[in-house]
């Protein structure tokens, strides 16, 4: 998949520069990257420019893109919706602008509320292949899953699977949205999500007996947590410093509050 993700980023290369960007003089501030973390940035942008003397200009790709954008110099901030590992962390000065809950997601009309790791990973491993091994009534799981490396992906990975390999069988999707949409219409399915950005139409499940919500992520109970972060290689430039300032002051977190994600802090 490696192949895949270098593809992906020389086309945003090619994208962004017929967007003007690229450096210069008035060139936009890039930040690219987690698309859980794009629609945040994008609230963010909107409100920054508002009275900057410069733009910031936000687009999606996945994590692994954002840092990989971030390393070549396509962007002046990464954005990576999963914590770092061993071989990327030397190679990024790391932000935290804020935490995530992972929230595990259902049909509205699908009567289970509440799973526990366990028998989530056996659900995403396909060991499970009916909702009545869980509980639930008599329908074949349907698996919802996300792309190799999506950030979300990683972290359900790495917090849910273990050693565990997602099913085959699952159907992968490249963006929250396209999950929040499938699952919604599909009485069978089951997916994962940014927790910000599930609103009203899915049900949320409880895990390990914590309901999924930004109060249980700040007190520590709710089990699924993952790092929003921006990169950047090397220290940030000044223009990328004072965007970076403007998303941790007061104001930039309680925006980030009320969109449902929980402090960096």
């Amino acid at each position: 998949m490696k192949w895949l993700a270098v593809i992906g980023v020389a086309v945003l290369a090619l994208a962004l520069l017929a967007m003007g960007w690229g450096g210069g003089q008035g060139a936009a501030l890039n930040v690219v990257g987690s698309t859980s973390i794009q629609p945040f940035a994008e609230i963010l942008a909107q409100e920054f420019n508002r009275t900057s003397d410069f733009a910031v200009d936000v687009q999606g790709g996945g994590s692994t893109a954002g840092l990989q954008a971030a390393a070549n110099g396509i962007a002046d901030i990464g954005m990576c919706s999963r914590g770092l590992k061993e071989d990327e962390s030397g190679l990024f000065q790391v932000v935290t602008i804020a935490r995530d809950g992972l929230a595990v997601v259902i049909h509205l009309d699908n009567p289970v509320a509440d799973l526990t790791r366990e028998q989530i990973g056996r659900l995403f491993a396909g060991e499970y292949t009916s909702w009545t091994q869980v509980g639930g009534p008599d329908r074949p799981v349907r698996l919802i899953t996300r792309e190799e490396g999506s950030g979300t992906r990683e972290a359900f990975q790495k917090l849910v699977m273990h050693k565990r390999r997602i099913a085959r069988r699952a159907l992968t999707q490249e963006s929250n949205g396209s999950v929040k949409e499938l699952v919604r219409h599909d009485a069978c399915a089951i997916g994962y999500m940014s927790l910000g950005l599930v609103g009203p139409d899915l049900k949320v499940i409880r895990v390990d007996g914590a309901p999924p919500t930004a109060e249980e992520v700040l007190a520590g109970r709710y089990p699924l947590v993952r790092p929003f972060l921006f990169v950047t290689k090397g220290p940030p430039g000044p223009r990328a410093r004072q965007f970076i300032d403007f998303v941790l002051s007061p104001p930039g977190q309680q925006m980030l509050k009320r969109e449902g994600l929980v402090g960096s802090q």
